[in-house]
């Protein structure tokens, strides 16, 4: 399904569940398709009682992508790093909090959950800076507040996941076995890992959204002052074998933002593993409910 935004951004979404249920706006990754989300884990939300929407990012899947909006995102990373002069960007982490704004508005959805893993866990706490009245409650999974300071990569993981795609998809698929390096150690599944590889390339090739999605986390800077004021209940949820945003990165936004609740899992790397759905999952869906009680006990008060 498409929605096409005020903006003129159009956005692929599907959905679990009923509608008449909790919605809960699942944000995926860095140069993530929705897919990343699997079926059966959005299929564990809704079962819990939850209506589960997933999305393709812009520049990302079968959403918008911004053909010929070149930037270089390694002078970008310079610029920050060296507090020099910001190059031009085509958009940042805020514009695309507002595309998952718009997308509720198009459901029609006034208020909703929402959970983000990695470059999604920083635009779901940009919306709960810049959009709290849209939010119950914020899960930011495996993610970081921008700080350089805090989740720094390991070399051997950063070189991995700047390093260009190949073209061709058996190339694509062989490399995601280098994806070991920031995964779970214990439940690395590479039979599975290739399966997506070789799914997402069929649905969507496109690393040239990579750049501008890359550029965009560098460009909207260490959220770190503004996660102070943040009111919306928030979640954080790391894995402790997470090679490519460290733990440091969870345990320094679970810090920042008042009253937030950390949740570190020691078997979960820079991925979801299957067999941690199930606490992950439930994780999401209790944290709601009490954020959800909350509302209802402050709007009755």
């Amino acid at each position: 399904m498409k929605a096409t935004l005020q903006s003129g951004i159009e956005l692929e979404y599907d959905t679990f569940g009923s509608a008449e249920d909790p919605a809960v706006l699942l944000v995926m990754g860095f140069t993530a398709q929705m897919i990343a989300w699997d079926e059966r884990f959005c299929g564990l939300l809704a079962d819990q009682g939850r209506y589960v929407i997933r999305f393709d990012n812009r520049d990302c899947g079968l959403s918008t992508k911004l053909d010929g909006h070149d930037v270089d995102a390694a002078a970008v990373m310079a610029a920050v790093l060296s507090e020099a002069v910001l190059p031009e960007v085509p958009y940042t982490l805020s514009d695309m909090a507002d595309d998952a704004v718009g997308l509720l508005d198009h459901l029609g959805i006034e208020r909703a959950h929402v959970a983000g893993a990695s470059m999604g866990g920083m635009i779901v706490q940009t919306l709960a800076i810049e959009h709290p009245d849209r939010l119950l409650s914020a899960t930011s999974i495996m993610s970081t507040p921008g700080d350089p300071a805090y989740g720094q990569a390991t070399p051997e993981a950063m070189q991995v996941l700047l390093a260009p795609p190949p073209p061709e998809r058996a190339d694509v698929v062989a490399r995601s076995a280098q994806f070991a390096v920031w995964s779970s150690k214990r439940y690395f599944d590479a039979d599975r890992v290739a399966e997506y590889a070789g799914m997402a390339f069929d649905r969507s090739f496109y690393p040239e959204g990579g750049v501008r999605q890359l550029a965009a986390i560098f460009a909207s800077g260490d959220r770190s002052e503004a996660l102070r004021g943040v009111t919306v209940p928030t979640l954080v949820i790391h894995g402790l074998d997470d090679a490519l945003i460290a733990p440091s990165g969870g345990r320094r936004t679970a810090e920042l933002v008042p009253g937030a609740h950390l949740l570190e899992l020691a078997d979960m790397g820079h991925d979801l593993p299957e067999p941690l759905w199930p606490m992950i999952v439930g994780a999401i869906v209790d944290h709601g409910s009490v954020a959800a009680g909350q509302a209802v006990a402050e709007v009755a008060g």
